[in-house]
This record gives C-alpha cells, sequence and structure tokens, in this order.
C-alpha cells in the first residue's frame, strides 16, 4: 500500500514527500519485516524510539515517530500521537474492517466477560455470526485463537476485525477495557452498541484515582451509537447525565428500561420478571448470584438494541452456559462443594461470597490472595470483606509476580484484622487449597477466588502451569489414597 493511503485521516507534525511503498505495519522492531512501517510507542515500560536502529536493520522502509529525532537513513514522519496514528493506520491498511461489522462493546469492572459470552450466545442462538474478543479468549464462531490482553492492541485488533469479515462474520462483541480506551486502542471505531456493566475499585496501579478510571470508560460512551447503562450503578448514572447519544438502562433498583422483579436465587442460577415496555418476561438464567441479573439485563438489553426478538433472547439464556472461573462448580465427589471465581476485587469478592452464602448448607470457607504489581490498596478493603463476611478465610498467593509475596498477604491480612474474622495465613497456593480441601466440613462450601479461568501463576516473571480445577483433582485423589 502507498504511505499516502496508509496515512489517510492522521495528523502529521512532519511528513516526508516520498510516496513510497508499504508492505506491512509493526510497532515492534522484533517483528518488522523488510518494507514495514515502524511505528514507535511509547509505553509505560519501555518507548519504541529507543528501537528505530534495529528497525531499520531489520528492514523498516519508514519510521513514524511521536518525539523529535535525528535524521535517519530512511524517511520518517512524524505524528501528534502515534498511538492513535497506528489506530488510524490499521484501519486503512485493513480497508475499514470495522465499517463492515456490527460492533458490540461491553466495558465496566465487574461482569465484562459474562455479558459478552451471553450476548455471543444469544446472536448466534438467533442465527448470527458472531466473534468474540475478551479476557478469556478471542474466537470466530468456535474457533479459539490465543489473547494476550482483554481489549487487543489497535494493530492486532484491526487485523482481527479483517479475519472476521473474510470468514463472513456479521457482529463482533469485545470486553472493552480501562487500560485500552485511554491508550487508544480501540480510537475510530464506530461501535454499534457500547454497554456499561458497573465501576468499582481495580487497576488504580495504573489510573491512580477513580476518577481517572472512571473518565477512562467513559471515553467509550463517545464513540456509539447507542449506549446502555446499568443505572443501578452510580457512575452508570453520572454517564447518563452527559451522554449525546440514545441511551438504553437497566436494573433492579431503580426504574429502568429493562428491569427486573420478583427475583429468586438459587445453587441453580435466577429466575426473575424482565419488565420492558409494560411487558412481563420470565427469565431463567443457570448462573447462580444477583451479579447474574444484572449481566443478564445487560445481555438481554443489548440484544433487544440490536433487533433480536425477546422470546427468543429469553429461550437463549435458558440454555446459556457459564463462563469458565465465573462461579464455576468443580466435581469433587464429595459432601462438600468447591467453586472456582475470578474474582480479583473488592466489589466482585463480595459478589460471589454473597452469592455462595444465599445456598451454601454449612461453611463458607474463602480462599484467596492479590496480584503483585498491581493496586495495593485494595488489598486490606478485600482482606475485611473476606473475613467479614466468610466463616474461615485462607489467605494465599494469587500472581505475586515481582513483588515478595508475604508483602502481599501482610497487607490483605490488615484488613483481615479489622473484620475480626477467623483464618490462616498458607503463602504456596497449592498447598492452601490442600488445607481446605483436607479441613472441608459436610456442607461446606469453599471458593477458590482469584485466578478463575487463569491456568497459570506469575511467580516474579515465570508463568507457571497452574490450573486450579486440576490441583483440586490431584489433591482429592491424593487425599482419597490417604483415607
Amino acid at each position: 500500500m502507498k504511505l499516502s493511503k496508509l496515512l489517510e485521516n492522521v495528523t502529521l507534525l512532519q511528513s516526508i514527500e516520498e510516496n513510497i511503498d508499504i508492505t506491512g505495519i509493526a510497532y515492534d522492531s522484533r517483528k518488522i519485516s523488510p518494507g514495514d512501517l515502524f511505528v514507535c510507542i511509547k509505553g509505560y515500560q519501555t518507548d519504541g524510539h529507543l528501537y528505530i536502529e534495529n528497525a531499520i536493520q531489520n528492514g523498516a522502509a519508514a519510521i513514524l515517530v511521536q518525539d523529535e529525532v535525528a535524521p535517519l537513513s530512511v524517511p520518517c514522519l512524524r505524528a501528534e500521537n502515534t498511538r492513535k496514528a497506528l489506530a488510524q493506520i490499521a484501519a486503512n491498511f485493513y480497508d475499514h474492517p470495522e465499517r463492515k461489522l456490527k460492533t458490540v462493546a461491553v466495558t465496566g469492572t465487574n461482569g465484562k466477560t459474562t455479558v459478552t459470552t451471553l450476548i455471543k450466545s444469544i446472536l448466534e442462538f438467533a442465527g448470527k455470526s458472531v466473534g468474540l474478543i475478551g479476557t478469556n479468549a478471542n474466537m470466530i464462531r468456535n474457533t479459539v485463537l490465543p489473547t494476550a490482553h482483554t481489549t487487543p492492541e489497535s494493530l492486532d485488533l484491526f487485523a482481527l476485525f479483517a479475519q472476521m469479515v473474510e470468514e463472513g462474520l456479521e457482529y463482533v462483541v469485545m470486553e472493552v477495557s480501562s487500560h485500552s480506551l485511554f491508550l487508544h486502542r480501540v480510537y475510530g471505531i464506530p461501535f454499534t452498541v457500547a454497554t456499561f456493566t458497573n465501576l468499582t475499585q481495580d487497576h488504580l496501579d495504573f489510573h491512580e484515582t477513580m476518577e481517572n478510571y472512571f473518565l477512562a470508560k467513559k471515553i467509550l460512551f463517545t464513540m456509539c451509537d447507542v449506549a446502555i447503562i446499568n443505572v443501578d450503578d452510580s457512575y452508570g448514572r453520572r454517564i447518563m447525565d452527559d451522554i449525546g447519544c440514545p441511551m438504553v438502562t437497566y436494573g433492579v433498583d431503580n426504574d429502568a428500561t429493562f428491569k427486573a422483579e420478583s427475583y429468586r436465587i438459587s445453587s441453580r442460577g435466577v429466575i426473575f420478571d424482565l419488565i420492558a415496555n409494560e411487558t412481563t418476561l420470565p427469565i431463567r438464567l443457570g448462573i447462580p448470584g444477583k451479579f447474574s441479573i444484572y449481566n443478564c439485563l445487560a445481555a438481554f438489553a443489548t440484544c433487544t438494541v440490536l433487533g433480536i426478538e425477546p422470546q427468543k433472547i429469553a429461550d437463549a439464556l435458558l440454555i446459556a452456559k457459564g463462563v469458565p472461573g465465573r462461579a464455576e462448580s468443580v466435581y469433587t465427589g464429595t459432601d462438600y462443594t468447591v467453586l472456582i471465581d475470578y474474582a480479583h476485587t473488592p466489589d466482585g469478592l463480595e459478589n460471589i461470597i454473597k452469592t455462595v452464602k444465599e445456598f451454601a448448607q454449612g461453611r463458607v470457607v474463602t480462599l484467596f490472595g492479590c496480584g503483585g504489581d498491581r493496586d495495593p490498596v485494595k488489598r486490606p478493603i478485600m482482606g475485611k470483606i473476606a473475613g467479614t463476611l466468610s466463616d474461615f478465610c485462607i489467605i494465599t498467593s494469587d500472581n505475586p509476580r515481582t513483588e515478595e509475596p508475604m508483602s502481599i498477604i501482610r497487607q490483605i491480612e490488615s484488613g483481615m484484622k479489622d473484620s475480626g474474622g477467623t483464618y490462616t495465613v498458607i503463602e504456596n497456593r497449592r498447598e492452601a487449597i490442600r488445607y481446605a480441601l483436607a479441613e472441608a466440613l459436610p456442607g461446606d462450601c469453599i471458593i477458590l477466588a482469584g485466578k478463575g479461568h487463569e491456568t497459570y501463576q506469575i511467580l516474579g516473571k515465570e508463568k507457571r502451569h497452574f490450573d486450579e480445577r486440576e490441583v483440586v483433582r490431584d489433591i482429592l485423589a491424593e487425599l482419597s489414597e490417604k483415607a
């Protein structure tokens, strides 16, 4: 593609006269092929400008920078913001696949993965061809593709869109993280629908304040044709006060376009009456917890806006499956229950413990830790929540990364002590799970919180295989042999 075509609608501070041919684009100098354009991205751990010579040595035909640089041996252009430029260049390079798909975005602290999965299930039940982009996986219909981030970098995202268009998909449903909005990974995408779930404390290591976190999320609602908002969430109501597009609301406690009434929650899921347009429709979803009602409402409202008939949505929800690692029950063959849940925020932890308390016949035992190199402020808060709501807690490691595991645990423990709850500390997560299973009583429900769908644990900079389903199975087999 000619460089001039590639740079259409890109704001340049410094351009060149040569209209050279460009064969590809890369923002990682190690992935440069001869004839590529290298885009220098300023990151939080490194800066693409440091690798310009590497890119040239690997065959870069031109360089796009944000900072001023010394004269180079290849053409050099300068953009006002190379992250925005990368998104626009990617859209141009792939012939604007975002315009050929109906794009559905879901953002919020909790619920994104479940809501996007439910939307995909409903659309497919209605006969639509759907792609999915999110935390657990990227999917084209039922084909699973690798994923590194909740929302891919813009170049990778547009390449994925192009692949979906080539495969004949009509819809793409995607989780949109606050990081991706702040870092312009989804810049320029005209979302057909954008759905807001909730906002609670998370990612303050990146955003620093809840206000910054909220403002990042809010960007999405300047990029959509229709906004779907949780009216029970205070941040959702703030978005409603300053929105420039048509809006649909959902909720349980406040009046909304789609409202849940007369709900019942059990270990088998939720049942409620959906009130919309002065009509009532019974809804059943086989995922327990009040949060499941909100996730169900979000998916229902989104699919209604997309033109799916309400009864068809209800029928799809009736057979919808849960998301791996979200209130996932692990078969144990014992007289107690083990649930795996991704809860890694104060709100997420509170939700799963309260959900389990609604149906647990014995004690609620919560095993959890907090991730290293992430928001430390939430650690004592989560300790206090778990200690207050659980009958017994086991504080352990999550993904400590480069932090000292016991330092993280001590911060959690400070909140646990404030709660007055009963607990023990076992740093090694496998040994902590062993203790929980060995000490379980009939009717107990053991919550393994924080890892969810993850099949690894990050210790230092090493990612080790760690699938809690396998861990539970192996420990139960060991305990059975010793019995």
